[in-house]
């Protein structure tokens, strides 16, 4: 089959032929239609986000395709079903607190590293072996559908943050990073959830009113200006009333006052969640009062992707009619042009903008 591959950090990928997988036990070979390339996948490429890879590798997270083959332990899926490949691979052998590969991305510790030893390679490529628990049924769409879909991969993200909080219908939220493309996904799930009001904080005036395009009056724009009590003054008047979850967001390059604004705005028993980047580039970390925390009662939940049943969920939301993939703008390259995508994915960032590969 033909893939592109990552044979050193630094360099451009490699389009070759090379070896179709081959199916085992408690596995599924799926044809890849459409996988999406990250914006920051030239970050990792070229070795600027030191993610773990054991090269060469087919790199690629996830992606939409068909049922090529399934091992016999497999009971609900047949050949030709449209799927989600969910690239968060867990170890079976603990369940309570299990290794983590992101298969075709990077890898989490020792373990993860040795579950990337088999579950290595990802979607660049024609075709994908997958877990059989990561193949999730979507139903039945057209090959021009899949492009869309590949959104699940950006959704489910802020997805596992609300699920570890429980967010509720008609809560209040608010989106630390709002206007990023994991932040604005997190907007749309928040309101696909049933939260009755989101406030969306940010920098970019025209990225806060086209949230308030999409998607009307729940959503609660706020104009930062980098003052840190005043900031959070503002955040706390948009929303109208108490603000029962914050979910950070926001990448490695913010400054962790501009995190810690957003996060002390929840009301008392409140429930934060952190999925971003503090001081995960060498800056310094978040500190947070710890006579506010303990005093107010306030729950904080590190989350770092999502549960395993967070994909079906998902697609349920979306087959509701409650969480609209037709937001995103999507840009196609074929797998001879992998590069190209990279390139493009770096350069075309945003909220609701998305490129893919069709191999």
């Amino acid at each position: 089959m033909k893939a592109a591959l990552l044979k050193s950090f630094g360099s451009p990928l490699a389009i070759e032929t090379v070896s179709v997988p081959v199916l085992g036990t408690g596995e599924v070979i799926v044809d890849i239609v459409a996988t999406r390339v990250l914006s920051y996948m030239n970050e990792v490429f070229d070795g600027t986000r030191n993610y773990a890879l054991d090269l060469p590798i087919i790199p690629g997270p996830g992606g939409i395709g068909r049922v090529r083959a399934i091992s016999p332990d497999a009971t609900r899926l047949a050949v030709g079903d449209w799927v989600f490949c969910d690239p968060t691979v867990r170890s079976r052998d603990d369940i309570v607190a299990p290794d983590i590969a992101l298969q075709g991305l990077t890898a989490a510790g020792p373990g993860g590293m040795l579950l990337q030893k088999h579950f290595r390679h990802g979607s660049f490529a024609e075709q994908m072996m997958v877990p059989t628990e990561n193949v999730k049924r979507i139903g039945a769409i057209t090959p021009e559908d899949a492009t869309r879909w590949c959104a699940l991969g950006t959704l489910l993200v802020p997805y596992g943050g609300f699920l570890a909080a429980n967010l509720r219908p008609g809560e209040t939220v608010l989106v630390s990073g709002a206007t990023g493309n994991f932040g604005s996904a997190a907007v749309s799930v928040a309101l696909a959830m049933g939260a009755a009001s989101v406030v969306t904080p940010g920098r970019n005036e025209t990225i806060l009113a086209d949230l308030v395009r999409r998607f009307g009056s729940r959503v609660q724009p706020v104009k930062l200006t980098g003052n840190e009590d005043h900031d959070r003054e503002a955040m706390k008047h948009a929303a109208s009333g108490p603000i029962d979850c914050v979910l950070d967001i926001m990448p490695p390059s913010v400054s962790p006052t501009v995190v810690r604004a957003a996060i002390m705005t929840v009301r008392p028993n409140g429930r934060v969640v952190l999925m971003g980047g503090v001081g995960m580039a060498g800056g310094a970390g978040l500190e947070l009062p710890y006579p506010w925390i303990m005093r107010n009662c306030i729950s904080i939940h590190g989350v770092w992707m999502y549960p395993p049943d967070a994909a079906s969920r998902l697609i349920a939301l979306v087959r509701a009619g409650l969480l609209r993939l037709e937001e995103y703008q999507t840009t196609a390259f074929d797998l001879d042009h992998a590069n190209d995508a990279v390139a493009h994915a770096a350069a075309n960032a945003g909220p609701f903008r998305m490129t893919v590969i069709t191999p």
